[in-house]
């Protein structure tokens, strides 16, 4: 953890942050109100310990600014003149632990410990806030097609293992969902589930968020960092799009798997780690293998487990089930109660090639269902190619030089058009005249 440590005696101070950066977390120190609300200002911590007597301030009345300024995190209240009445009081005023002068090693880390399973429980509220915030119907892993029930199968046998999954896949297919599906049927549901995504940074940050840094590793880096490699400990590790890792970091990588250890950027003492990988990518790892792009002694590690999402195209049975669950949802979210689709709409969603699969469905069913003015979604609701309605200034699927639109919706169009044609973002990206990373940038931009 990231701790700030609000004292006037330096002797505490000093003694208090060894104790703790021994422990492995990062510190930093205040002897005042002033300084202490200042550094808070500035920088993200994970816990707060605040003396009673802060000199000519009182801890008491810190402890209530700190709230009133930064609600939820933590603060551990500690003083030598400890009595019942103080720490009932600290308690009201909303510390969420107690501690009395002088404490030693063991009672230290007794409450470290209460600290990090409150931190790991606000997390997990989190991560589950965050599922809900997707706006996404509850994932269904049930399917009429025999090819994904086998997939489903072979997933959820591997989930009660440790074993190392790849997930491979068109961009939307449900990889993430997948994944996080493995997790919550693990051993390691109680834990955290992490997720690092290569394209759109470099390769300096990707390391950091993967591995960590300590201060002063590179430009930029105030203070110790513990990157996600620490975070998902215990827990499952999901590397998104893991074909476009660099290749000096594929070997580190290798490593991780391999040993179960790791560096931080710029130090250079070993540290263990118990996570559980999964990697996905919509990329041919093999081509990547005979390219050279990609480590072929990774590309073995991976592929312990392996499965390969379809694309909607190939999931006709489940086509309409996913609508009509989308259906439902935003009717929910919304407050529209409708009937579900017509015959022609139904039509309209089977024909259609749905390039963007589940992520293009459910943007196409949201719009209808906000749009469509009567009870059931009809053919001329649904934005799809030449079905578009004709409130539309020019047909998207169809764009040419010299139409009246504009460059962002020509842009769309275009790389749209290579998306579906080409089979890696690779290609996509040298026909384009650009980098993946800024290709990763665009579609994130572009909604592609």
């Amino acid at each position: 953890m990231d701790i700030l440590i609000i004292d006037d005696e330096k002797i505490i101070r000093d003694s208090v942050s060894q104790l703790l950066e021994d422990a492995g977390h990062y510190t930093e120190s205040a002897s005042s109100r002033a300084t202490a609300l200042q550094t808070l200002a500035e920088a993200e911590f994970q816990l707060v310990l605040l003396d009673v007597a802060l000199g000519g301030d009182n801890g008491l009345e810190v402890l209530v600014e700190i709230q009133k300024r930064h609600p939820g995190l933590p603060v551990v209240i500690f003083t030598a003149a400890a009595t019942i009445q103080t720490a009932v009081e600290a308690m009201r005023l909303g510390a969420l632990d107690f501690l009395e002068k002088p404490f030693n090693r063991q009672q230290l880390a007794i409450v470290l410990s209460r600290i990090q399973k409150h931190h790991k429980l606000v997390e997990r509220v989190t991560d589950l806030q965050q599922q809900v915030a997707t706006q996404s119907p509850e994932a269904v892993f049930e399917s009429a097609s025999h090819e994904v029930r086998a997939i489903y199968d072979v997933l959820f046998r591997a989930a009660a293992t440790s074993a190392t999954i790849l997930i491979l896949g068109e961009s939307g297919t449900g990889k993430t969902v997948a994944a996080r599906a493995v997790h919550h049927a693990s051993t390691r549901a109680e834990k955290a589930f992490i997720t690092v995504n290569s394209p759109g940074l470099s390769k300096e940050l990707i390391e950091s968020e993967l591995f960590g840094h300590v201060k002063g590793a590179f430009t930029g880096a105030v203070k110790d960092h513990w990157g996600k490699v620490k975070a998902a400990d215990g827990g499952t590790l999901f590397l998104d799009e893991i074909g476009e890792l660099p290749l000096d970091l594929q070997a580190k990588l290798l490593r991780l798997l391999q040993d179960r250890e790791y560096e931080r950027v710029g130090e250079t003492t070993t540290r263990k780690a118990d996570v559980r990988v999964i990697a996905a990518t919509n990329r041919d790892l093999k081509k990547a293998v005979q390219d050279g792009t990609f480590r072929e002694d990774l590309y073995y590690r991976l592929n312990v487990i392996t499965v390969e999402m379809p694309p909607l195209r190939r999931r006709p049975d489940d086509l309409i089930q996913f609508a009509e669950n989308y259906v439902k949802f935003f009717g929910r979210q919304f407050g529209r109660s409708l009937r579900g689709f017509s015959a022609e709409a139904r039509k309209r969603i089977l024909s259609h090639s749905w390039p963007g699969n589940l992520r293009e469905l459910r943007n196409a069913i949201e719009r209808a269902v906000i749009l469509t003015p009567g009870r059931e979604i009809g053919v001329t609701d649904l934005p799809l190619g030449d079905s578009a309605p004709a409130t539309h200034a020019f047909n998207e699927s169809l764009p040419g030089i010299g139409d009246a639109i504009s460059l962002e919706a020509l842009e769309t169009a275009h790389i749209k058009a290579l998306l579906e044609k080409l089979p890696n973002l690779a290609d996509v990206a040298r026909v384009l005249g650009i980098d993946q990373a800024t290709l990763y940038r665009k579609r994130k931009k572009l909604g592609l």
